[in-house]
């Protein structure tokens, strides 16, 4: 089992047109992440449209992946879900099959009070004995662990790996500041990378190393190993344009970011198709704003 640490993208999922799931897509574009820089990766998560899947295709994605990797690089399998049991399920079937950790949303819906979300991680470890990572995304969940509440999982050594997907690099000074070498923080979401990085996160993981996993492999080593700030923000710049598009030119939701990081990569030469409906495909002013935007940044 290898330490996760670095570009972690939280792959997409390749479907088939009529949206079965693509063995050889899925390993066409694994590959290619890889051979741009990532160093770690995340399957099933919400990136990875594991809400449209049952839990027979979640399983089938991860046996295929595990497979296909084969310990290559460390993947860390999504398999939280609002049910304990069916998140101990799943987690239990992607240690089984070779993953070298589980990353775990809070149970979301329903928004379950801190005691039963501290007693659903602490359940979980009892049943498996890879990694847990906390996936803490408010955006999706409705609430976020705080940094103490983590630190008490991390003292009783349930979990030892937490993607911040907030977006606030305070989040990342708080985390290192109580859990220190413990605790594994990835940056976990896309428009402030570079103040995370820069604030001592572990390594990177959302949704644009899956899509831009060169850039974003270059301005993480830029942060972490060059430590060179000038030349951070000089990479940042390069990334903003991109940045400000996916987040803000917007009308009425229109594009959604799945559609957006779907056509990302097929503008960059991928076959990944669409997401699964009710999402789908982007309109062609997008896809030449798109377009344009790669010109420039790749």
């Amino acid at each position: 089992m290898k330490k996760a640490v670095g570009l972690m993208p939280a792959c997409m999922t390749i479907w088939n047109s009529d949206q079965s799931y693509s063995k050889p897509k899925m390993e066409k574009y694994l590959r290619w992440l890889l051979e741009q820089g990532a160093q770690c990766l995340s399957i099933c998560g919400s990136t990875g449209e594991n809400i449209t899947m049952s839990h027979d295709e979640q399983k089938e994605i991860m046996d295929h992946v595990l497979g296909f990797i084969a310990g290559e690089v460390p993947v860390f399998c999504g398999t939280g879900v609002y049910p304990t049991m069916h998140t101990v399920m799943l987690s239990k079937f992607a240690e089984e099959h070779g993953a070298d950790g589980v990353m775990v949303i809070l149970p979301y819906y329903l928004t379950p009070h801190k005691k039963a979300v501290m007693n659903h991680f602490r359940e979980l470890r009892q049943n498996i004995s890879i990694p847990i990572m906390v996936y803490n995304n408010p955006w999706f969940t409705g609430y976020e662990l705080t940094p103490l509440e983590v630190k008490t999982l991390v003292d009783e050594g349930v979990v030892s790996a937490i993607k911040a997907a907030h977006g606030d690099a305070n989040r990342v000074h708080e985390l290192k500041f109580h859990c220190g070498d413990k605790l594994d923080v990835f940056y976990g979401h896309d428009y402030a990378a570079m103040e995370g990085l820069l604030a001592g996160a572990d390594g990177w993981l959302s949704g644009f190393p899956a899509i831009l996993p060169r850039a974003c492999r270059d301005l993480q080593d830029i942060c972490i190993v060059e430590k060179n700030v000038d030349k951070a923000r000089a990479q940042q710049a390069k990334m903003q344009p991109f940045i400000d598009y996916f987040f803000y030119d917007k009308e009425a939701g229109v594009p959604h970011w799945q559609e957006v990081c779907k056509y990302t990569l097929t503008a960059q030469g991928l076959d990944v198709g669409l997401p699964r409906r009710p999402l789908g495909d982007l309109d062609d002013a997008n896809k030449k704003k798109i377009e344009k935007l790669l010109a420039d940044l790749l």
